[in-house]
């Protein structure tokens, strides 16, 4: 299909005689009834933005640009975006982490920055910085309640990622990591056109183990090549559940399950008299079933990079709740190791 000289992409899954997503009666054509894109098409922008000039003029102090996506939500996508985030912060990088997932800001949460309210200069939006390099924009400073619901159509929703990406002062930036909402939704169509003449590094997919998550990641892969968007590589999180012996709690149960029973003590004294070399190991337990294989297998699959695992660590939980880096102690060892590796592999990529 040609528009205005271009040869424009028409989804696979487009009902016969589509007009083109770029079209002015794009959504809204007869042919364009019940096919799966239609609210998509209708509500998307059509034709050369005027505002694209200003992105990339905002953009332009950016060196590289990070999308942290997910299929599905719950699967850990937030508390890596802002773990990426502490740990590039760490290594004296200056580090933006934009949070467009407009309908559930939770960076603000997990980065200990709940109630700070957005500020303005002549040079537009100031984000809100955790330390000097490390500077935060997200919806959730703009509710005056943290519990009020947005509950916004999608052309408002990318009015406001437009605006974010336009107006908001990030100075001189070596890494933006953008946490994305899951799915392929409004969102990520607006961000992916807002970013594509800027140069985006790519994406980092985040998923847990199981099939039904990695059925709605495939999906995922699928948008970013049709979309063109880099994979940077794939991060398995939650991969296996790894607590020390001295954090575990112990329960003694009744008979049909009930009456539980506090024996916490009584275990941790039992260990101590009698094992004491285990109160210095790790208990590991597959929480997930990863017997096709997991991420690992479904990347070599697709023809992508594997990142790494992220094991279920409570103390990385605890971490993400109480907005602070697991980098910064040593109660998130075995979490902070793997994020490490994966951070790793990243600047690796970038550096080469």
């Amino acid at each position: 299909m040609e528009n205005n000289g271009k040869e424009e992409e028409v989804p696979e899954n487009a009902n016969e005689h589509c007009p083109g997503p770029q079209s002015d009666n794009a959504g809204k054509d007869d042919a364009c009834a019940g096919c799966p894109n239609q609210e998509v098409c209708a509500t998307a922008p059509k034709g050369p933005d005027p505002d694209l000039v200003g992105i990339a003029e905002r953009m332009a102090t950016i060196k590289h640009k990070i999308l942290v996506l997910s299929g599905k939500g719950g699967v850990g996508k937030s508390t890596f975006s802002a773990q990426l985030s502490f740990a590039l912060a760490s290594k004296n990088y200056e580090v933006g982490l934009l949070d467009i997932d407009i309908c559930g800001p939770s960076i603000p949460k997990m980065l200990g920055l709940e109630g700070q309210d957005i500020h303005q200069s002549n040079l537009g939006w100031s984000p809100i910085y955790l330390e000097s390099n490390l500077g935060v924009m997200s919806i959730g400073f703009m509710l005056p309640n943290p519990d009020d619901a947005v509950i916004w159509r999608g052309p408002r929703k990318n009015g406001l990622i437009k605006q974010f990406l336009k107006d908001v002062d990030w100075g001189d930036v070596d890494y933006l990591v953008v946490d994305a909402p899951p799915g392929t939704s409004d969102e990520h169509i607006s961000i992916v056109q807002y970013l594509h003449a800027t140069g985006i590094d790519g994406a980092i997919i985040v998923t847990t183990p199981q099939q039904v998550s990695m059925i709605d990641v495939r999906k995922e892969i699928s948008f970013c090549k049709k979309v063109g968007i880099p994979i940077l590589g794939v991060v398995e999180n939650m991969s296996s559940l790894r607590q020390s012996i001295p954090d575990l709690k112990f329960m003694k149960m009744g008979m049909n399950g009930d009456n539980e029973k506090d024996v916490t003590q009584w275990a941790m004294d039992y260990i101590k008299e009698n094992a004491p070399d285990l109160l210095s190991m790790v208990v590991c337990s597959e929480v997930f079933d990863s017997s096709a294989g997991g991420a690992t297998q479904m990347c070599i699959d697709m023809g992508v990079p594997f990142l790494g695992k992220v094991p279920m660590d409570p103390q990385l939980c605890k971490a993400a709740e109480e907005g602070r880096s697991c980098f910064t102690d040593r109660k998130c060892n075995v979490s902070a190791s793997a994020l490490e590796k994966i951070v790793g592999k990243l600047l690796a990529i970038h550096h080469q």
